[in-house]
């Protein structure tokens, strides 16, 4: 019996690629300087939305007036629940390319009140 050369071939580049990719680290959230110049360098939704999604912490500490407890935990796990649909909402209401303060604000203020809602907090 031959041996099938193109499916070994195949197989063996995907085996590769799969390890290539899983030896790789994640990125670090951006720090609030890169969005200090958006005119000149415009961030995609995505790098916005992750930064947000980093902060969550921060905006639980805020709503709830402490920076632990149960009330905190609860608040950071239903913010964490609750990214993938709130990304998914941002999609349809913000460009791909941030490339103004105004855009910026709005996008993260949407996404903040999407993850961590407040009573008496102005919408945008």
């Amino acid at each position: 019996m031959k041996m099938p050369v193109v499916t070994v071939t195949l197989v063996s580049a995907a085996l590769l690629y799969v390890l290539w990719d899983q030896t790789r680290g994640t990125p670090a959230p951006a720090s609030a300087e890169r969005f200090s110049n958006l005119a000149t360098s415009p961030a995609s939704r995505g790098e916005v939305l992750d930064f947000v999604v980093s902060r969550v912490p921060v905006f639980c500490s805020e709503a709830t007036g402490r920076d632990s407890g149960e009330t905190f935990n609860d608040c950071v796990q239903l913010a964490n629940s609750r990214s993938s649909s709130c990304r998914r909402t941002m999609v349809g209401q913000f460009p791909d390319n941030v490339m103004s303060e105004a855009v910026f604000r709005d996008l993260s203020i949407t996404m903040i009140n999407c993850l961590v809602p407040q009573s008496g907090v102005v919408q945008p």
